[in-house]
């Protein structure tokens, strides 16, 4: 009986002992955990800016401490100007003699002015970050457009004048310098590229004048193209960013400042969840220009691009449309002296993918001038490396001067194409108005439902390039296709250049 017993108290006794351990481990690690959370928010009352911790705070603690951290560093800009208005005295003729005459006498200054100068008041609000304690601050440059005078107030209520440091139109930046400011709370850059759609955000900001005010969600997206400039690649949130919230920090959940909110969707002006932020990665470099040179310099490499569609790839023997395609290059610039052509299609540009055409503006934008780079080019079926040296982008006068091409004489009329076609001479170049630097074959008729008309060519097109190869004749387009054809070509790539802009066109070989 007893051996009974104990054979059945045995592996209760194994399961209690298992048991009591767990329990042990359980409680050592929640003792564990909870003098970790002390420690943390201990952590986060020290007096340092948000950059300097590394807590990462969580959702389902609330983000009260993450906003009391960084809050202080968010201030409302606030700007006024001059506004000019005109009002004229009214002015009152009585004939001579007439009994009112004496009485407006005494209110009419005949030496005073019909326009009155004008007054100042304020334009508009907007918010903005500190970056450093001597009072740095970040903004949109739509907040400060115009602005003759710039207040920042604090979250403690206490103001600055600031002056204007710099401005880049181009990414709708601007640092401001607070004046007389030292010991100022400030918040570093994060690292947006670590960043993922799902990701938790803060937004703090000025939303509507209302004053410092908080806002959650989520990383909606990432590399958005709104067309508000040549280096679109905004993040999307669905956090709230209304009026007044521009130039407000984005943070994620260390404290960070991941973007710089900018821009909202909305078809009333309030939020409807679709807002845009300027990404760190971005502003980053030119914020450290305009506070070390007041001016942000630009790489340049000399090239036009285009998309690469389904259409053109299959006409360059490409099996996707990855890459930007080059559809001039300027003389002299970069590009020439590294060996970039015509008809080129740009993979990659120091080490940077260049997935699709608006890629490449940037990529080469943010990289230092001057420096040497190695650019992916598809050429004749394959891939090639060649070393490139930037330069600084050059203003509109200049690029004006860089813009162009050679020179031109021959009517050819070709049935099958349905278009005729000619050298350039002087009077078509004065009758198309086509510069004296531009080269090729000249469109002078498009007969209606031809191949030519399908294909979208018209009268006063220049036809720069046909299948890859440069053409400075109409015998040479002719050619070109009929050589095409007889390699069982259905589809070609044809540069022409219409109102000084190049570009390719998928060229097909068979009429619908």
């Amino acid at each position: 009986m007893i051996n009974v017993i104990s054979k059945s108290l045995i592996p209760i006794l194994k399961w209690g002992t298992v048991i009591i351990a767990t329990a042990v481990v359980v409680i050592s690690i929640q003792v564990a955990a909870d003098g970790a959370r002390v420690t943390e928010v201990a952590a986060i009352q020290v007096p340092e800016p948000a950059a300097d911790s590394k807590h990462q705070w969580t959702p389902s603690a609330g983000f009260a401490d993450l906003i009391e951290q960084v809050s202080p560093a968010v201030v409302h800009v606030v700007i006024s100007g001059v506004v000019r208005s005109r009002s004229r005295v009214p002015q009152f003729d009585f004939p001579p003699g007439s009994p009112f005459e004496d009485f407006f006498d005494q209110f009419r200054d005949r030496n005073q002015p019909e326009e009155r100068e004008e007054r100042r008041r304020p334009l508009g609000i907007g918010s903005g970050f500190i970056i450093s304690e001597d009072g740095y601050v970040v903004t949109n440059n739509h907040v400060i457009k115009d602005a003759d005078e710039i207040t920042v107030t604090m979250t403690n209520g206490d103001e600055y004048e600031a002056e204007l440091q710099g401005t880049d139109v181009k990414t709708d930046l601007a640092l401001l310098k607070l004046k007389d400011a030292k010991d100022l709370p400030y918040v570093a850059w994060g690292d947006d590229e670590q960043s993922r759609v799902g990701d938790w955000v803060v937004a703090i900001g000025n939303p509507f004048g209302l004053g410092g005010s908080a806002s959650t969600g989520i990383i909606s997206a990432r590399g958005r193209d709104i067309r508000s400039g040549p280096y679109d690649d905004y993040i999307q949130v669905d956090a709230a960013i209304n009026r007044g919230n521009s130039g407000g920090p984005l943070f994620n959940l260390r404290g960070e400042v991941i973007g710089i909110n900018t821009a909202i969707y909305s078809p009333n002006g309030g939020s409807v969840g679709i807002g845009f932020s300027i990404p760190a990665s971005l502003a980053k470099n030119v914020i450290t220009q305009l506070q070390e040179k007041g001016e942000v310099e630009r790489a340049w490499i000399g090239v036009e691009i285009q998309p690469l569609t389904d259409e053109l790839a299959e006409g360059f023997g490409r099996d996707n449309d990855y890459g930007a395609l080059v559809s001039k290059v300027t003389p002299d610039a970069p590009a020439e002296k590294a060996g970039i052509k015509i008809g080129d299609i740009i993979l990659s540009f120091n080490g940077s993918d260049v997935k699709a055409m608006r890629d490449l503006p940037r990529v080469v934008a943010q990289s230092t001038v001057g420096k040497k780079s190695s650019i992916v080019v598809w050429r004749d079926g394959e891939e090639k490396t060649l070393n490139i040296k930037t330069e600084r982008f050059p203003d509109d006068e200049e690029l004006a001067r860089m813009r162009g091409f050679g020179n031109g004489g021959q009517v050819e009329e070709d049935d099958d194409l349905g278009a005729t076609l000619s050298n350039l001479t002087d009077a078509y170049r004065e009758r198309f108005g086509i510069a004296d630097d531009v080269d090729g074959v000249l469109v002078l008729d498009v007969a209606r439902d031809s191949l030519a008309a399908q294909n979208g060519l018209r009268s006063g097109d220049i036809l720069t390039s046909v299948n890859n190869v440069r053409v400075s004749s109409p015998e040479q387009v002719t050619e070109l296709i009929d050589i095409a054809r007889q390699d069982g070509r259905s589809k070609i790539v044809v540069l022409l250049q219409r109102n000084n802009n190049s570009r390719f066109i998928p060229f097909s070989l068979e009429r619908e």
